[in-house]
């Protein structure tokens, strides 16, 4: 697999989509695909499991990167955001050690798939009594592994010293967001030590970075900790887009691109009782970053707690917004995959010890599966969600044409290489399409198996769906009948 260059120094640097397919594996076998450009999020995965999961699922799949939790050293504790509160830069956390880190990019990249880390840059700990992290570091609210108390900032704008007003934008980025210590990214000193935790990733073989609350520091701060990073390091910067505030995602992408909070907002509305048509409108009008800048999802560890979008929960509607956002153009997709919970504080399932213990998918993981606390719902499995990377391999960077919607119904096709049909209603779709797919028989890649394909008829640039209520079925020209 080859790793091009983005065209802006540090933005997302992904492999390009894949025109055609692979030769098939053997008798009965899908094409293997290219490459894509979808990511998957494994949410508090080991190490250990990355490792298993990008050579058993996400390199045969195509998924092109996968997103791996903090690895830093965290303090204590077993709720999952104890992760999100760095001790040290050490690569030792309860999600494994610094080899086993190193061991997973090896074999993610043997199998094709780019490694990306998430990267909390912002703050340190948000604890108030002294403690020791996940490593054996000591720390105290104001020192943390490197950082002594004049790395942090003392913003002395609120009461608490916390964010409280996100109109002020001294506020956002030098005030203590939740208690959590803020470090002085304005300071030089600061920022070639946290450039360095950034090379050190990189020196495992890490090829780039979603950077935590990118927000919460001034965008010239980030540009400056990563300004000495190789040409070509990917860079996700998440910048929540706030209505009337005053910072705007816009004001990042000199650094590369931002995850796109807004487009999962739209699916959430488009496939939770809206019109499913208006998800392949998402990204043309305001109030969208430009494709190439934006990073898009269905849902992520943040939003599934929060409510403010789809989550694994809402079934069906969860599983057509993927298939609705791996068929369109707009952005470059990422997967959410975690587990159930019902706190929105709970951690994975660990050991007596604290380590998090190995993720294990179920048989069949599926919308309509019944999930426990602490089970792994392993999104990036689900047969709609494989299928649709393997179709986004095949169709590659066709335009999107022949857009099609008549109530609940939509239909979209990627010039003459795929067409994908999406019912979110309650009863049974059953109309004739237009479409530029070659005449000829295709299977439905959604339902259809390898050796049972129930050939669907392209004639004279027409086809006749059947679609039942609250599900899809796609096509393409890797899988014909």
């Amino acid at each position: 697999m080859t790793h091009p260059t983005s065209r802006r120094a540090r933005a997302l640097a992904l492999v390009a989509l894949a025109a055609t397919p692979l030769a098939a594996c053997g008798p009965g076998a899908p094409p293997a695909p290219e490459r894509t450009d979808v990511g998957v999020q494994l949410f508090q995965w080991s190490w250990d499991a990355i490792a298993a999961e990008c050579t058993d699922v996400l390199g045969p799949a195509g998924y092109g990167w996968v997103l791996t939790s903090p690895p830093q050293e965290h303090v204590r504790g077993t709720p999952w955001w104890t992760s999100y509160q760095p001790v040290s830069h050490r690569i030792d956390s309860r999600l494994g050690t610094r080899d086993e880190f190193a061991a997973m990019v090896g074999a993610c990249h043997d199998a094709g798939v780019e490694v990306w880390a998430d990267a909390v840059l912002n703050h340190m700990t948000g604890q108030d009594e002294p403690g020791t992290g996940w490593a054996g570091t000591p720390y105290t609210h104001d020192s943390a592994g490197p950082f002594g108390p004049a790395d942090f900032h003392r913003c002395g704008l609120t009461p608490t010293d916390d964010v409280q007003d996100y109109q002020d934008v001294a506020q956002v980025q030098t005030c203590e967001l939740v208690n959590l210590a803020d470090l002085d990214t304005g300071s030089p000193r600061v920022r070639a030590l946290l450039t360095a935790y950034l090379e050190d990733l990189l020196s495992l073989g890490v090829d780039g970075f979603r950077v935590d609350a990118a927000k919460h520091m001034a965008p010239q701060d980030v540009a400056a900790i990563l300004d000495p990073l190789p040409d070509g390091t990917g860079v996700v910067q998440e910048v929540i887009r706030g209505a009337g505030e005053p910072i705007s995602p816009e004001e990042y992408l000199g650094n590369g691109p931002v995850l796109e909070f807004a487009y999962a907002d739209g699916l959430a509305g488009a496939l939770g009782g809206g019109s499913p048509s208006v998800a392949l409108d998402l990204g043309s009008g305001p109030g969208f970053v430009p494709s190439a800048d934006a990073v898009v999802f269905v849902a992520n560890h943040d939003t599934e707690r929060n409510g403010s979008t789809l989550s694994a929960a809402d079934g069906a509607p969860y599983a057509l917004a993927h298939v609705l956002m791996l068929a369109g153009a707009y952005g470059t997709p990422v997967v959410h995959s975690g587990y159930a919970f019902t706190d929105r504080d709970a951690g994975p399932l660990q050991d007596a010890d604290g380590r998090v213990l190995d993720a294990r998918c179920g048989p069949a993981p599926g919308p309509d599966v019944t999930r426990v606390d602490g089970d792994w719902v392993c999104q990036h499995r689900w047969p709609q969600v494989e299928a649709m990377v393997r179709w986004r391999a095949v169709v590659g960077d066709a335009p999107v044409v022949d857009v099609w919607s008549r109530g609940d119904a939509v239909a979209v096709g990627r010039g003459d290489r795929g067409l994908v049909v999406v019912n979110a209603g309650d009863e049974p779709l059953t109309t004739v399409l237009v479409t530029r797919l070659p005449d000829g028989d295709y299977c439905d890649v959604l339902t259809d198996t390898p050796d049972d394909c129930a050939a669907t008829r392209v004639e004279d640039g027409r086809v006749s769906v059947d679609v039942p209520a609250q599900t899809a079925r796609a096509w393409h020209v890797g899988r014909t009948g």
